[in-house]
């Protein structure tokens, strides 16, 4: 039995609400490892829910809080957290302490006498995110997807651990009703705008679910909003976890039309447990994610997108599930980063 520290960013509680990919993913972590019968503590929100023994490090989630919508503030209350989460570390003793708050943690990891492994939850791409994980690039580091290790060749890696989901809270659907998907931000790197294209031009309705940052208004009011006529092309919002269920569940096709390197993309294999194939843009991790032809379409172009919809029906809703079953739940998940753990320790103690 290991003695884990996860540290969670705090901008959402654990699990999130409505979006939140990364405490998403901790939360699974969380779960899973308590349930393998490790001794672990979650440094994260007060709002937050866990099996495992919960030390709150704010309040409340920190974006929901009025205070937050100041940029300045909202970092302060972030490192506020994260130095309350070290002092209470440097009281205890944990085997191990895993990171997915980020490089600022790195900032402090000389107060910490336990190993320290981080997860990179985002793309290296980013200049501060490379520059500073750069700084302490000796890591060790887990990355989320081979292809996220492009954009930071240099670092030290001990593995790659692909997000898991609970597999028990997606219930595999065959009988899929007629329309198309967009789930994610409305952000010009996910592509709303042309997952609005590809469904006018094949003449299909599609639903598009998402966030809206305050950095991505203009974005959405200037290209997303003038698209959308809540007929054949329905915005509904950021949505939580059950009305993302129904939309996933009953999509005839997830539209994935990525203009980025994807580090990892926790919607796809969200939709493929449902049975529901996704048609992206064959960049960043989605190779390691699709099978072309068997779980979705990896394309070279939106046009190509396009042209795969009329084939949506040759996809096998059930390859989608067993894919997940075998590659991405929350058990494998947690076994792998178990290993990752003991891996870190021993070339510690070495």
């Amino acid at each position: 039995m290991l003695k884990i520290g996860l540290l969670a960013p705090f901008e959402e509680p654990v699990p999130p609400r409505k979006y939140g990919g990364t405490e998403l993913v901790v939360y699974n972590l969380a779960e899973e490892l308590t349930r393998l019968g490790h001794d672990v503590t979650l440094f994260a929100s007060r709002d937050s829910t866990t099996s495992a023994k919960l030390y709150p490090c704010v309040d409340k989630a920190i974006r929901v809080l009025p205070e937050a919508r100041n940029q300045v503030t909202r970092t302060a209350l972030n490192y506020l957290g994260l130095a309350k989460a070290v002092v209470e570390i440097r009281n205890n003793h944990f085997d191990i302490i895993h990171n997915h708050f980020g490089w600022q943690l790195l900032l402090l990891k000389d107060l910490i006498d336990f190993p320290i492994v981080t997860t990179l939850h985002g793309t290296l791409l980013e200049p501060t995110e490379q520059y500073m994980h750069g700084i302490f690039k000796k890591g060790p580091f887990i990355s989320i997807s081979n292809a996220q290790r492009r954009h930071g060749p240099n670092f030290e890696y001990v593995a790659t651990v692909y997000n898991g989901i609970q597999l028990e809270r997606f219930e595999f659907n065959d009988k899929p009703d007629n329309y198309l998907l967009f789930l994610g931000r409305m952000n010009p790197q996910k592509g709303p705008e042309y997952a609005i294209q590809i469904a006018k031009q094949t003449k299909q309705k599609l639903i598009i679910a998402g966030k809206i940052d305050p950095v991505d208004q203009a974005y959405f009011e200037q290209t997303v909003k003038p698209l959308i006529n809540n007929k054949q092309i329905v915005f509904v919002g950021e949505v939580g976890h059950s009305k993302k269920v129904a939309l996933l569940k009953r999509a005839k096709a997830l539209l994935s039309p990525i203009q980025w390197d994807e580090p990892f993309g926790l919607t796809n294999i969200e939709a493929m447990a449902y049975g529901t194939p996704v048609l992206t843009i064959g960049r960043g991790s989605l190779p390691e994610i699709i099978e072309d032809g068997v779980t979705g379409y990896l394309c070279k172009t939106v046009k190509d997108i396009a042209a795969k919809v009329p084939y949506i029906d040759k996809l096998d809703r059930v390859a989608c599930r067993q894919a997940v079953e075998k590659k991405f739940s929350a058990r494998q998940m947690a076994l792998n980063y178990v290993a990752a753990y003991e891996r870190v320790i021993g070339q510690q103690r070495r």
